[in-house]
């Protein structure tokens, strides 16, 4: 075939096809340089996304559709033999396929990133996690299709060839069934959104912050510092507690005073704690009782809400409330109770004094 080709063209033959394509390659860069600055221009100066997706699109422009539209102009100038003829149409048209791969590819990022981009700051994460993995699925799907194509194109049987990958992806589906399990539970992790990157969560009795949520696992990093690492489908399994996105903590603590406590101080105190809450800007105080008798102490239970989740805040709201109850109590000769015991030893009938 090949001998027939340079057989049945001269030179000038081969110089008018190298002639053309080189022209096309010169029309072709100078088009797209062109273009691109006034799309550039034009977005620069616009608000609308569809300037924006243009210019996205068009970068991804690859030598491969150079190629393919420089090969069949060449071809026009030359005498091709029958066979060759089949051949050059197969390889443009797979070469157009492949540059629509790219462009659609480029295209899908540019829609992922400009429909994740808008939202609450707080969900930054959440949103790249769905982008990274909607991208990751529409690329397999995309350059899948393509293949098929090229394939199709190339002669090939796809529908015997789509047949038998679908009874060997059934086999393949039962032998990796757990593989998969943890990829779809990854695509509903992130759909559903239990939690996302920089969220505190706490599984079983396992606790830390989500650092990263692949295909097959996900990695948390806990308080002491290691490296937790879940299966995806495990995970879901699970009993999940979501800190990061508690609204309000709700804090119960009790305090206890001992029993010689007159009357007046008791009722005093209740409010002595609703002023120790209500002085702290981020508690919301709920109520204060005298509970109940203890068995060493007449005990008193207070609920306060703080209005952040932040552990740390918490933490320093009922260190400032512990700290006042302790002045307070003070203040006023109340006493803090601790566990003890009054023995009290009557003397029977039968031992009093005897003359």
């Amino acid at each position: 075939m090949f001998r027939q080709l340079l057989a049945n063209n001269t030179s000038e033959h081969w110089l008018s096809a190298l002639l053309a394509a080189a022209a096309f390659l010169i029309v072709l860069y100078l088009l797209r340089g062109v273009v691109l600055h006034r799309l550039r221009r034009m977005a620069s100066s616009t608000e609308t996304l569809i300037d924006d997706f243009l210019v996205e699109v068009l970068s991804a422009t690859r030598f491969l559709l150079a190629g393919a539209v420089s090969l069949y102009i060449a071809s026009l100038f030359l005498v091709l033999p029958p066979g060759m003829e089949k051949v050059v149409d197969r390889t443009v048209i797979g070469l157009m396929l492949l540059q629509c791969g790219f462009w659609t590819t480029r295209g899908l990022d540019f829609w992922l990133r400009h429909r994740f981009a808008q939202g609450d700051a707080n969900e930054l994460g959440a949103r790249e996690m769905t982008r990274s993995l909607l991208s990751f699925l529409g690329r397999m799907a995309l350059w899948s299709l393509a293949v098929l194509l090229i394939l199709d194109n190339l002669g090939l049987n796809v529908s015997a060839l789509i047949a038998s990958l679908g009874i060997g992806g059934i086999a393949v589906a039962l032998a990796v069934q757990n593989i998969l399990g943890d990829l779809f539970a990854s695509l509903s992790i992130a759909i559903d959104k239990p939690f996302v990157i920089g969220d505190f969560i706490i599984v079983d009795d396992l606790m830390g912050t989500v650092e990263h949520v692949g295909l097959k696992t996900s990695r948390i990093r806990s308080l002491g510092g290691e490296q937790i690492i879940f299966s995806n489908n495990d995970l879901l399994k699970s009993r999940i507690r979501n800190y990061k996105r508690m609204q309000e903590r709700r804090v119960v603590f009790a305090i206890g005073v001992t029993y010689d406590t007159a009357e007046a101080q008791l009722e005093l105190i209740p409010g002595m704690i609703r002023q120790a809450i209500e002085a702290q800007p981020a508690a919301r105080f709920d109520r204060a009782h005298f509970k109940g008798f203890g068995a060493f102490s007449l005990d008193f239970e207070a609920v306060y809400y703080v209005r952040e989740s932040d552990y740390n805040v918490y933490m320093d709201a009922q260190q400032a409330i512990n700290l006042q109850l302790v002045r307070e109590f003070a203040a006023h000769g109340i006493g803090f109770a601790f566990p003890t015991q009054t023995l009290h030893i009557a003397s029977a009938p039968g031992n009093a004094s005897r003359d």
